[in-house]
């Protein structure tokens, strides 16, 4: 396996772990407001919209590179 179908691979990984943490710095983020901690939210969101636009710069490169690859379906041919 190359280096850039490694990078292919892992690419969908880590975007799918950003969206994650995104995800997860939203609910804290609501839980910051409900605490009357307004400006913690908005920092903790701005983290997430920070997340987000990192994940499209992620599926940009992927594209750029050819779209993902499957670790687990990838076969060598000698």
């Amino acid at each position: 396996m190359t280096d850039v179908e490694k990078l292919r691979a892992l690419l969908p990984h880590w975007m799918e772990h950003n969206d994650e943490h995104a995800a997860e710095y939203e609910r804290w983020a609501q839980v910051a407001a409900s605490a009357g901690k307004d400006k913690a939210a908005e920092n903790i969101r701005s983290a997430a919209e920070q997340v987000a636009q990192a994940g499209l710069a992620l599926q940009r490169a992927l594209d750029e590179l050819g779209g993902p690859v499957s670790l687990e379906t990838h076969s060598h041919t000698h």
